[in-house]
């Protein structure tokens, strides 16, 4: 299967707006398909409104972003694309037209994959040129920040076609999950459908409202579940014998009538129920506020697992290790070709390092110095490999000047020069600009000291290391000498 530099989009919608939004973040080409020629606007609101919670969720370096186009052609979109998406209405007979028509023009090597959240696979590719390329690739709304995406075989498909959506699906930051066989609603929804039909009931009849069914999730397994599914948690109840005294301990509850498994009818009395409890849930905030307020804390909920390296925070540490490496190898080749050009780390002013002022916090700063100096580490070879050798550099000196407002929100970027470095001592100048007029907002000057942590004191530096931070350090002479670099903390004398 070919390399994917241009993802097509069949729909427009939620979903193909998820798609559109992570796709492009990651520098893949979009090219957007709708019949609707008023869509366009929507898409281009959807990626923007996206683009924030992307910014903070990733630390790492990033390719340059990729563009965004929009047809009515399905044609277009089957003779432009490497990889295409389809996200029309859930109905077979429409899919499968669809499908069938787009397999006359795209080329034999294009994935074709389907959004589908429960149809099944092998009846979608029953009408297709070249079937073999056909999956299902369900993804889970917001498609930009959460990372499962369920694969699915047709009757017709290639193990190769899941091989190479999977690798796609990855490179985009997302966990491909292969489900073995074709089901009806694959896996999460099958899942997801089981509790539905018991909110259902229980609104139904009386029992609880939807605020007080979702405090049931929010404030208890719905914590559990970020990180831990559901047969592990119970895995952990049986203690120290595990599954098997849990199942012996609680499966006779299993005989139990707490659970109907049929739905309840969808009268109107139960749908007046379910609208006015979401409405008062929602406290009066719009669709778009709620959409923010998700983002924000799939964000964080992310970024903290992350620190565990479990769940969602492993995908993520996982593809900020590519893109490290990644932004490594275009920096040694930069420097080989001769390029002076500053290391360049971009952030975003995160809500949650605001102070009283709703400005970046003191102690930000040097958090946001830190991640730069981190990410210029990784370009030389002092990445996570190295450090688990047991060596560092460690910040043992270092003065912080602010010289502008920050607010929260605003895009920043860094700058980082060398001043100096010896066998065990690095000298460098960092500047923090503001990314809307490049101002300069704040400078730090660091000394860093090579350590080996085992032995509690300095040692010299790996000489591979050592020779690629004097390679920079060569480049960084030709520079002008910051301004400020040297500078002490004092009140000027009034004698």
């Amino acid at each position: 299967m070919r390399t994917v530099r241009t993802l097509g989009l069949l729909g427009t919608g939620v979903i193909g707006g998820g798609w559109a939004a992570r796709a492009l973040h990651f520098g893949i080409d979009v090219i957007a398909m709708d019949t609707d020629p008023a869509m366009e606007a929507w898409i281009r609101g959807a990626v923007e409104n996206a683009e924030p919670a992307l910014a903070r969720l990733i630390s790492a370096p990033l390719p340059p972003k990729g563009r965004l186009s929009f047809t009515t052609s399905l044609r277009e979109v089957a003779e432009g694309a490497d990889f295409i998406q389809e996200n029309i209405p859930e109905r077979l007979d429409l899919k499968q037209r669809v499908l069938a028509e787009l397999s006359r023009h795209a080329a034999p090597d294009v994935i074709v994959a389907s959004s589908t959240s429960g149809l099944m696979p092998t009846e979608l590719q029953r009408d297709m040129q070249a079937p073999e390329r056909f999956c299902v690739a369900h993804p889970f709304n917001p498609v930009y920040l959460l990372p499962l995406v369920e694969l699915v075989a047709g009757g017709r498909t290639a193990p190769a076609t899941i091989e190479a959506a999977a690798r796609f699906f990855g490179h985009i930051g997302m966990h491909p999950l292969h489900v073995r066989r074709e089901v009806p609603g694959h896996l999460t929804d099958r899942l997801q459908e089981a509790i539905w039909r018991e909110i259902l009931h229980l609104v139904n009849d009386g029992v609880a409202t939807t605020g007080e069914l979702d405090d049931s999730i929010v404030y208890g397994p719905g914590l559990r579940w970020a990180a831990m599914g559901t047969n592990m948690i119970y895995h952990l109840a049986g203690g120290e014998a595990g599954m098997r005294h849990m199942l012996a301990q609680f499966g006779p509850a299993l005989k139990w009538p707490w659970t109907k498994l049929e739905a309840p009818e969808l009268s109107e009395a139960l749908i007046d129920r379910m609208v006015e409890g979401t409405r008062q849930q929602a406290g009066g905030r719009s669709i778009r506020e709620l959409e923010r307020l998700r983002d924000d804390y799939l964000v964080a909920v992310q970024q903290a697992l992350r620190q565990f390296n479990i769940g969602a925070g492993a995908t993520l540490g996982a593809l900020e290790e590519r893109l490290y490496r990644a932004a490594a190898g275009g920096a040694e080749q930069a420097g080989t070709q001769g390029g002076s050009v500053l290391p360049r780390y971009e952030a975003r002013a995160r809500a949650e390092w605001a102070d009283y002022n709703h400005h970046m916090t003191d102690f930000r700063y040097g958090q946001v110095f830190g991640d730069a100096m981190d990410a210029f580490y990784r370009t030389v070879g002092v990445d996570d490999a190295y450090r688990r050798t047991g060596r560092m550099y460690y910040d043992v000196e270092s003065h912080v000047r602010h010289l502008a407002e920050v607010k929260v929100g605003e895009a920043l970027y860094v700058t980082t020069q060398l001043l100096a470095v010896d066998d065990k001592r690095l000298h460098v100048f960092q500047r923090m600009h503001r990314a809307s007029d490049g101002k300069e907002v704040a400078t730090g000057e660091f000394m860093h000291l090579h350590v080996a942590r085992d032995a509690a004191k300095a040692v010299s530096v790996d000489p591979q290391i050592r020779a690629r931070l004097e390679a920079v350090l060569r480049a960084h002479a030709a520079l002008p000498a910051p301004a400020g670099a040297g500078r002490r903390i004092g009140t000027r004398s009034q004698g």
